[in-house]
């Protein structure tokens, strides 16, 4: 089941309305990748964190149970990956942290980074998808995401293996 505002429905049958809904009403820096109508924003004072879809699912319970407010989730249902838009927080020099990241197949897009956005271009193929809808233009931070992570993955993974 989709999370899906009806205005996103209603106001945004083409990549130039859905981009220019975005940017008006959740405050994204969206822009249209014209050749292909892909939507994106480039990552700078909007961040994201990709992870599986799996962990995503549960990091997003986890958020709420604890009555977290939601950012933007986006659904990459091909790839089974789940996008956060975040309040990019999350310290560059911190290795110990990225590599825990990385042992969780979960990635941090840094400044400059391309972050793709649902748009109607992609038809049925369901390239993208939201699952979890903009409300407004609040996004979590990026550690509060970051520490629902690491609660909600197999602890195995997230400490070295021993040698």
């Amino acid at each position: 089941m989709r999370d899906i505002d009806d205005a996103t429905v209603v106001l945004a049958d083409t990549p130039a309305a859905r981009c220019r809904f975005y940017r008006e009403t959740f405050g994204l820096p969206a822009r249209v990748q014209p050749e292909l109508g892909r939507i994106f924003f480039v990552s700078g004072s909007v961040g994201a964190i990709t992870m599986p879809a799996q962990l995503g699912a549960g990091v997003r319970a986890h958020l709420l149970d604890r009555g977290v407010r939601l950012g933007p989730i986006v659904s990459h249902p091909r790839s089974k990956r789940w996008t956060f838009v975040i309040v990019p927080d999350i310290p560059d020099s911190d290795m110990g942290l990225f590599a825990e990241l990385f042992r969780l197949n979960v990635s941090v897009a840094r400044q400059g980074a391309r972050i793709a956005l649902p748009s109607p271009a992609d038809g049925d193929l369901g390239f993208r998808v939201w699952a979890h809808a903009p409300r407004g233009t609040y996004r979590p931070c990026g550690m509060v995401v970051v520490e629902a992570m690491r609660v909600c993955a197999p602890a195995r993974r997230r400490t070295s293996p021993d040698r």
